[in-house]
């Protein structure tokens, strides 16, 4: 059985993401692994020695009951959306977010991880939502981040990121399989800079990724990258997008551009982050 990893905070941003990993889990036979990462307070006072060891059995106390009363409110969720099928396990731990993730993601054999962030303009706004972004670059996994005001709908409409390197065909593979469990149409797009020569030494990679003609090509030549991307998402109503990890510049931006560029637009849909 495949495994999905759901880190969660218990804000209503995460509890948004689980219906994600919980129609996820469904499409592809898998089983959920939650998981709550906590660390101690940082105690710096005189003579803390002596209650340090209160503080911390408190401070593990509260995260317990906490993580306790979270696990019905997920239950229920996976009820309403007839979805109680689903095996769920959890897991709370005492550490480094990122560090926990990736212990736990080799460990496991994570196959997909799953996770909510604020996005938008509360994207740095917000120690979780930070944590997304680090999950992308760092965790060696495929990562599924949804920004807080997406509200589910069946993956249709993919739009590929690339660059035609060789490891954007690789993850085109993944991606690809991804689009086949839900049916869904790809569109992938390059963005050419102005003034790029185009010498074709990437060619053959853009022909491994023309071998299907369901998949459509677009490659659009500008130096506003971001803002490109995003009018493409508007103007074909791409409900996910997906992309190599080598784009990581690109995503940063991405949850930045409407505030910058005062689009009238945020992203709202998933994003797919594939890292090797």
């Amino acid at each position: 059985m495949k495994k999905i990893l759901f880190p969660t905070d218990f804000s209503n941003v995460s509890i948004n993401a689980f219906i994600y990993a919980l129609k996820l889990a469904d499409s592809i036979n898998a089983e959920i692994i939650t998981m709550h990462v906590y660390q101690l307070p940082q105690a710096n006072y005189i003579n803390v020695a002596e209650y340090l060891h209160e503080i911390y059995d408190v401070t593990e106390l509260s995260n317990f009951e906490n993580y306790k009363d979270e696990i019905p409110v997920l239950r229920r969720i996976a009820e309403e959306n007839n979805l109680n099928h689903i095996k769920i396990s959890h897991a709370l731990i005492l550490g480094n977010l990122i560090e926990e993730i990736q212990k736990i993601t080799k460990h496991e054999n994570i196959d997909f991880i799953v996770m909510g962030t604020k996005g938008a303009t509360g994207l740095k706004e917000t120690i979780f939502g930070t944590m997304a972004i680090k999950v992308m670059n760092d965790v060696k996994a495929v990562v599924l981040v949804i920004p807080e005001r997406c509200k589910y709908e069946p993956f249709k409409k993919l739009l590929f990121i690339t660059e035609y390197q060789s490891d954007d065909v690789q993850s085109f593979m993944k991606v690809k399989a991804f689009a086949k469990i839900f049916q869904a149409h790809i569109d992938c797009l390059q963005v050419v800079p102005q003034d790029h020569e185009d010498n074709d030494k990437n060619m053959h990679h853009r022909e491994e990724l023309m071998d299907d003609s369901s998949i459509k090509m677009h490659s659009v030549t500008g130096n506003d990258v971001e803002g490109i991307i995003l009018n493409f998402i508007d103007s074909h109503k791409i409900n996910m997008i997906a992309m190599h990890v080598h784009h990581k510049n690109f995503y940063e931006k991405l949850f930045e551009i409407s505030l910058s560029k005062k689009l009238a637009f945020h992203i709202n849909i998933p994003i797919l982050a594939i890292h090797e």
